[in-house]
């Protein structure tokens, strides 16, 4: 049996994903393990006027999955003692693309992009020890394990530990 990878592309945020970026800040759930309560509904399409969620500080690419949005991906920047800049990425997929290996590939795609449009030497992720198919993503998307982080998140009533990830410019893509 011959399996076919699904074909996926990111693309800028248009006016038609504004209402299901609008769904991951009001359904409790639809985001898994990365609610955080409910946000500002109207908030998306501010971001979007003000600059497209194009920012030089962070933004969002869609996620395409055979031509139909799958979710988004996100970076911010960070820095490390003032000189160090870094990106950190985050991905939001709606619940139909995730498993399907569409995932690891836009993360990859997105660190390809960020390592060519920015001199970052360093990209970072996170995620919860208890999201087990994340981890494997970000492995298959080139990252490394570097521990655990205690204590970082509230989420859900209790302070949690998370998983941080990393991948350099030096490191193999795997794309």
């Amino acid at each position: 049996m011959v399996v076919t990878e699904i074909p996926i592309n990111l693309r800028p945020v248009g006016e038609d994903d504004l209402e299901m970026l609008r769904r991951f800040v009001t359904e409790p759930g639809l985001i898994g393990l990365d609610w955080n309560g409910f946000q500002d509904a109207q908030g998306v399409a501010k971001r979007y006027a003000d600059d497209g969620f194009l920012g030089e500080a962070d933004g969002r690419l869609i996620v395409e999955a055979a031509g139909r949005t799958a979710g988004f991906v996100s970076y911010t920047e960070g820095v490390y003692a003032g000189r160090g800049r870094f990106w950190e990425i985050g991905i939001a997929l709606l619940p139909d693309s995730r498993g399907r290996g569409i995932g690891w590939r836009a993360q990859a795609m997105l660190c390809d992009y960020l390592f060519a449009h920015s001199p970052a030497q360093r990209i970072q992720a996170g995620t919860h020890a208890e999201n087990l198919a994340e981890q494997r993503s970000l492995v298959k998307a080139g990252f490394q394990l570097e521990g655990i982080i205690r204590s970082c998140e509230f989420r859900d009533g209790a302070w949690r530990d998370g998983h941080l990830y990393s991948r350099l410019r030096s490191d193999p893509s795997p794309l």
